[in-house]
């Protein structure tokens, strides 16, 4: 049999895929990481060839570990030595209580990361089928076509999808602050991290009017009957519900003081810092489908824009995920394909950071696999074993659909505990078996009998 000049294929250099790739290769394993973008392919929403590209929103949401399911859950990665987030910690900009990233300095960190480990090799190609060897299947929501094909394929079940839509970013110089102001929701974090305009409720109705009737992409005949998912809503689509609808969403005013009224608005849009330098911020909530022209003519409308400059401009991409809790083992392993592993958005996490995080749980299967060990599941109460537990059989496979970590994942907290004390049950709870997790995986590697090399060949 050839041998073999990798232990692992890693497919997708998204955030899955880079974290995936780096966790193989701190364990040792030689891995070929194949990533289309730079190859000649790209995808519709992707503008370059980077490792770990963020397109949409660059939040990673809240860091708060004592009372928030993703907080903890960055807690947990930091301890598993993700890549993610050290790059993320690395470049963050102000975002109050939320850890938000300068995008492209956080994918530069990530691809020079990448590049320069002694243990990986890029490769800038487009794989259309899903190799005999094994490897991680990490090609998000954007998967090629032919790809997907394959894998449909192989499971006999359709490919499940949704829309995902992207917000624009405004230049900072181009905002009028003479009308906005700088405030996080309840005074939060460091006060200035956001950039709030507000609307009077003349301002608002004409506002929601103009996105009612406002002209929107069109849909390809295949894409017409696709649902969103309900985490990242085009703000027209909530338009659509009701009048009131935004005012209790991204739109919500309160805990915002107008300095000029000394009153909360009627509703308000809020900006967030997007780069380090504090020169492009991001509409928060504002994913749109409305065309450019429309996008520029309507947010215009908002009192503090009205000269308002675009980096970008909202876009619509469709999103791809398979079945996993009917396709795949409690490892992450395709049950019809032991060879094979899945990571990422592709099996049914939404978010950046649950996204990195399969990736990374994926990795460390993989890796205890090659080398003959066995690692166990991380516990069910703490945030990466509530997600994985969920991808992998916690979900309804009848209605599965993608899920960002919460506390509902995880089994509620023994004893009857006040409103206010339940989400410190679940992260100090989360934290001890956490720990105790960690503890036996690392006594596993460290044990002799498991100093196995890896097998190599075909």
């Amino acid at each position: 049999m050839a041998q073999r000049e990798f232990d692992i294929h890693v497919i997708g250099g998204g955030l899955a895929g880079s974290e995936a790739a780096w966790q193989l290769a701190e364990a040792g394993l030689r891995v070929r990481l194949s990533e289309m973008r730079g190859g000649g392919d790209t995808t519709p929403a992707h503008q370059s060839d980077q490792f770990a590209e963020m397109v949409c929103s660059n939040s990673f949401r809240s860091d708060d570990a004592e009372h928030n399911a993703v907080g903890l859950l960055h807690q947990e990665m930091r301890a598993l030595n993700s890549l993610i987030m050290r790059a993320a910690d690395q470049h963050r900009v102000p975002a109050g209580s939320a850890l938000a990233v300068d995008r492209e300095g956080f994918a530069a960190e990530v691809t020079r990361a990448v590049f320069r480990h002694p243990n990986i090799s890029i490769f800038r190609e487009r794989i259309d089928e899903l190799p005999d060897h094994p490897v991680i299947v990490a090609t998000g929501p954007l998967t090629g076509s032919k790809l997907a094909e394959a894998i449909a394929t192989e499971t006999g079940q359709g490919s499940l999808a949704f829309f995902d839509a992207i917000a624009p970013i405004v230049h900072r110089d181009s905002i009028d602050m003479e009308i906005a102001w700088f405030q996080s929701r309840w005074d939060k974090g460091e006060g200035k991290d956001y950039i709030n305009c507000p609307l009077d409720k003349a301002q608002y109705v004409a506002f929601v009017e103009a996105l009612n009737s406002g002209e929107k992409t069109e849909f390809r005949e295949w894409e017409r009957d696709t649902p969103y998912f309900e985490g990242c809503m085009p703000i027209e689509v909530m338009a659509e519900r009701g009048v009131d609808t935004l005012r209790h969403g991204p739109m919500k005013p309160v805990g915002l003081t107008d300095p000029t009224t000394g009153r909360w608005p009627y509703a308000v849009v809020q900006l967030r810092q997007d780069n380090a330098l504090g020169t492009l911020w991001n509409m928060v909530g504002f994913q749109t489908k409305l065309r450019h022209s429309e996008q520029v003519r309507i947010f215009r409308t908002i009192p503090g824009l009205a000269q308002a400059e675009f980096a970008r401009l909202g876009g619509i991409h469709r999103n791809s995920f398979i079945n996993s809790p009917l396709l795949l083992d409690d490892q992450l392993r395709l049950k019809s394909r032991q060879n094979v592993r899945f990571a990422g958005q592709i099996t049914g996490c939404e978010g950046y950071v649950e996204s990195a995080a399969v990736g990374l749980i994926a990795a460390r299967f993989a890796a205890a696999e090659i080398q003959g060990r066995q690692i166990s599941s991380p516990p069910v109460e703490t945030a990466i074993g509530a997600l994985l537990s969920h991808i992998t059989g916690g979900a309804d496979a009848d209605t599965f659909q993608p899920m960002n970590v919460n506390f509902g994942l995880m089994p509620p907290p023994e004893g009857r505990l006040r409103k206010a004390d339940r989400k410190k049950a679940y992260t100090n709870r989360a934290r001890a078996r956490f720990s105790e997790w960690l503890r036996s995986t690392a006594q596993v590697a460290e044990s002799p009998s498991n100093q196995v090399a890896p097998a190599a060949v075909e």
